[in-house]
């Protein structure tokens, strides 16, 4: 298990200091799929690092099992670093080794045998389905051949995290989504522990079971993907979420109330909500916005709503769309 308890890191600049990391508080648990979620600048890319003391924290702890990261130094850093390890947007491959060399470099840094070695990468090719690129070098391969080798290597040390720093934002859309397949089959496989870090909103629905949204340095939000995803509660998650807000459209539509309608994956997606609560009811409603997303292999959707007419119109339509099971309402008011 990981535990970030009360993390902070800063820089200092010619312009004073920057904190990157405020009061970060987490716990990812083993085997667990964790996404890590913020705008450029977040943070992100600073936690991933601390986490593996590539940067070393201000102050606060970072413990894996127990261990206190920042208490070692030396060999036995080293040694807790073997069991994590880290993918990144460009790959880094060493261009003058062919993938089966690439794979077993890890290897050969742990002073393992060259035909142990050999065995193990051969293995790992086979695991990330390249078995046929072994003797290939990385400037023959696609970008996502590059990242599944990338990937093999990776795991040469059998380690127990796995941290992808961007791992999939250089991919087209079809080769990031065989990456990710990747990367859930290797978690059931392996039982690894997997820390994704992104900007991309689809790669944190396609695989992760937990997310912590970072906004300017800090935890704005984390829980379960589908609760966080389905029913943002803090302004940054709201805005990642809901990227149409709700606000830019107050000019378009400046009388009656909003509403935000989110179908929680049953079966309710199927209903005509808007038209039944129409001839129910008598209260009309105008579609502002609305989008699907498939969050752990399941449907979502969201509408935002413009209910016109008085308060108690807006209390008798929050209450119908309440009676529909796997339906949450929320009066929208800010972005």
């Amino acid at each position: 298990m990981i535990e970030i308890k009360e993390l902070c890191k800063s820089f200092s600049t010619e312009n004073g200091t920057v904190e990157a990391l405020k009061d970060v508080n987490l716990t990812i648990h083993d085997g667990d799929i964790f996404g890590i979620i913020g705008m450029s600048g977040a943070g992100k890319s600073t936690l991933v690092r601390c986490i593996n003391m590539l940067e070393r924290p201000t102050s606060g702890q970072i413990l894996i099992n127990g261990v206190d990261m920042a208490n070692l130094h030396g060999a036995a850093l080293r040694e807790q670093r073997r069991k994590m390890t880290m993918i990144f947007q460009g790959f880094h491959l060493l261009m003058q080794r062919n993938c089966l060399k690439n794979v077993c470099f890890p290897m050969e840094l742990c002073n393992m045998g060259h035909a142990a070695a050999k065995k193990r990468a051969m293995e790992l090719l086979e695991l990330v389905g390249l078995p046929d690129k072994a003797t290939a070098y990385p400037a023959q391969l696609s970008g996502g051949q590059q990242q599944r080798i990338a990937i093999a290597r990776a795991l040469a040390t059998d380690p127990h995290i796995l941290l992808c720093d961007e791992a999939t934002s250089a991919l087209d859309p079809k080769t990031t989504h065989s990456i990710l397949e990747l990367i859930r089959d290797i978690n059931k496989r392996l039982g690894i522990t997997v820390i994704v870090i992104t900007h991309q909103m689809q790669v944190v629905e396609d695989v992760c079971s937990h997310v912590a949204i970072l906004d300017e340095g800090h935890v704005a939000e984390c829980g379960e993907v589908s609760e966080v995803f389905t029913n943002p509660k803090s302004r940054a998650a709201r805005a990642l979420v809901f990227p149409d807000g709700g606000i830019s459209v107050q000019d378009v539509m400046p009388t009656g109330q909003r509403l935000r309608v989110v179908f929680n994956g049953g079966s309710a997606a199927e209903i005509p909500l808007i038209a039944k609560m129409a001839m129910e009811c008598g209260i009309p409603a105008s579609i502002l916005s609305a989008s699907t997303r498939s969050i752990e292999k399941r449907a979502y959707g969201s509408m935002l709503l413009n209910i016109p007419g008085d308060e108690e119109t807006m209390k008798r339509a929050m209450a119908y769309l309440r009676s529909f099971e796997n339906v949450s309402v929320q009066e929208v008011n800010e972005a």
